[in-house]
């Protein structure tokens, strides 16, 4: 990888929309590293750090704590060393994210519901949740045994 396909802490920043103290913040406690240093010594990243910096925003939109991402993060890094499984895995998780705050969302109508309409529903989505469920299950375990 080139220092031109590297990007400087500044440009992640942009990239990720983030500041540059919170990248600075994230680099001391972990969450992130640098690819390499330039050769002024400047802390260059690469697009696999942006594409984690968004999963940590997800996260904590979720609202997890900072140590909690971490650790959430490192069982991602161990899962498997092929790249297109642990994107794979983390595009999951993030629609997994996703839908849980879509139905965090909806619980309140949920809750208005009248008992048979909400039979109804949960038995139209069960057996759906159910497949997701266990295609994500097959899906880990194939990826821990690579």
């Amino acid at each position: 990888m080139t220092e031109a396909t590297l990007l400087r802490i500044g440009e992640l920043a942009e990239r990720a929309n983030i500041s540059s103290r919170t990248i600075d913040y994230y680099t001391s406690i972990g969450l992130i590293m640098p690819a390499k240093r330039s050769k002024v010594n400047y802390r260059l990243y690469n697009v696999e750090t942006l594409e984690r910096l968004e999963r940590i925003e997800s996260l904590k939109k979720d609202k997890y704590t900072l140590d909690e991402i971490k650790n959430i993060l490192e069982q991602w890094d161990h899962i498997s060393p092929k790249k297109e499984i642990k994107q794979k895995l983390s595009e999951l998780e993030k629609q997994l994210h996703a839908l849980q705050r879509e139905v965090k969302e909806l619980e309140p109508v949920l809750d208005q519901l009248k008992p048979k309409q909400a039979k109804h529903l949960y038995s139209r989505l069960l057996p759906q949740t159910a497949a997701c469920m266990e295609a994500l299950m097959i899906l880990i375990n194939k990826g821990s045994i690579i």
